[in-house]
């Protein structure tokens, strides 16, 4: 049976389900992170859903995968924006794609052991926590603006992550939203302008971006955490299927497409894509581990962002919804990276370690800034460039991340 008659022998009733199903999984992440940053969350949607089949292309449509934005994301393209705007800050994504084609090569050339040394649990660990507490004053600042609204949704997505079984335990961000959306809905707070104003068939709000060396050198280095998340994600993805996605088709392809899509997405005004725990979960629980699902749920999204009434919609969100549900991503978020450090075994009695971890947090929280005429590197991309030279600067060794899932 050739690819064609085999991919037109999948179209069924069950699998078109099941491809939708997927894209809901993943839409609390896939349109929370825009909406957070001020980007149209219709572009994200149309970039993911682009970037999820260049994905599959470049890895032979073997690997079940969405792509999404990584939460790590969130703090550092805020940040960048206030200091280089919106199209510069797309210029730094464009670059972090470029990062992760960079690593793809490394891990082609030298293998995994060289990245998972250049990036210790004593480096990544405490970068991650940067990334969720960089944000904490944003979270309540947007929480305040109604703390009803804010701890409906919040109390929604703890209630759900902690107490809900199967595939609802995974989207407590999504259903955080709906119900927050329906006490705004009871208050009579909810602006239904966006809607009624929104076409209902039209192209997203693409936007250019604008070269910009200062938000290049801030987002850089934060690839780091998603890059090592990916390789996570690589190996609990395959464990579910019961192929090994490492060797076959290969590390490298699986994070040049992510590369690849992330760069298409900053060259529209999108947020980066990358693989996320969301999409992981789902599969791990479902085990439905067919790539051809995961392509449905890829056009089912690009089709969503043409609906501009969607996209009008996910607007009239008030912002208490998404400060409650902040309130508890931003400090999740640092719980990983607190984990990170945890299943490493790293060993905080050691004082290299103590210092590595302290340095990194410090300059990353303090908003530390280094400049040298127009170039300037700061916040979480600082604290990262700094973790690493010290990581291998100081004498002895740190532990390496585990990366395979248990």
């Amino acid at each position: 049976m050739n690819l064609a008659s085999k991919s037109q022998s999948q179209y069924t009733p069950r699998n078109m389900v099941l491809g939708v199903q997927f894209l809901f999984v993943a839409f609390g992440a896939t349109v929370l992170v825009p909406l957070l940053v001020g980007i149209d969350p219709a572009v994200a949607l149309f970039t993911a859903g682009i970037g999820t089949l260049l994905f599959h292309l470049i890895t032979k449509g073997m690997v079940p995968v969405f792509l999404g934005s990584s939460f790590a994301f969130i703090a550092p393209i805020i940040e960048s924006t206030k200091l280089y705007g919106l199209p510069g800050t797309f210029s730094g994504i464009i670059a972090v794609g470029v990062v992760y084609g960079v690593v793809s090569g490394l891990i082609k050339l030298r293998g995994l052991t060289f990245v998972e040394r250049l990036f210790p649990a004593t480096v990544v660990g405490p970068v991650i926590m940067i990334i969720g507490l960089s944000l904490a004053s944003a979270a309540v600042d947007m929480a305040k603006t109604n703390w009803i609204i804010a701890a409906a949704s919040l109390l929604t997505a703890i209630i759900v992550v902690v107490f809900m079984k199967g595939i609802i335990k995974l989207i407590p961000i999504f259903v955080g939203i709906i119900v927050g959306y329906i006490v705004g809905l009871i208050m009579g707070v909810i602006d239904f302008t966006p809607i009624k104003e929104a076409a209902w068939i039209g192209l997203p709000s693409f936007t250019a971006p604008k070269f910009s060396w200062g938000a290049i050198t801030y987002m850089i280095p934060v690839a780091v955490a998603p890059i090592i998340e990916h390789v996570g994600d690589m190996y609990a993805i395959g464990g579910v299927a019961e192929k090994n996605f490492i060797e076959k088709p290969g590390l490298h392809r699986t994070l040049l497409g992510d590369g690849i899509a992330t760069s298409l997405a900053g060259c529209f005004g999108g947020v980066p894509n990358t693989t996320y725990s969301e999409v992981t979960g789902a599969i791990s629980l479902t085990k439905v581990t067919n790539p051809f699902i995961l392509r449905i749920s890829a056009v089912t999204a690009i089709v969503f962002s043409l609906i501009g009434k969607v996209s009008g919609f996910l607007k009239t969100i008030p912002q208490a919804v998404l400060g409650g549900i902040m309130l508890l991503l931003f400090g999740l978020i640092a719980s990983i990276g607190i984990k990170t450090l945890i299943d490493s075994k790293t060993d905080m009695t050691k004082i290299r370690n103590q210092v590595i971890v302290s340095v990194v947090l410090t300059v990353g929280i303090g908003g530390a800034v280094i400049s040298w005429g127009n170039f300037s590197l700061a916040g979480i991309g600082l604290a990262a460039v700094v973790g690493i030279l010290l990581n291998l600067i100081l004498p002895g060794e740190s532990k390496e991340i585990q990366v395979q899932n248990d």
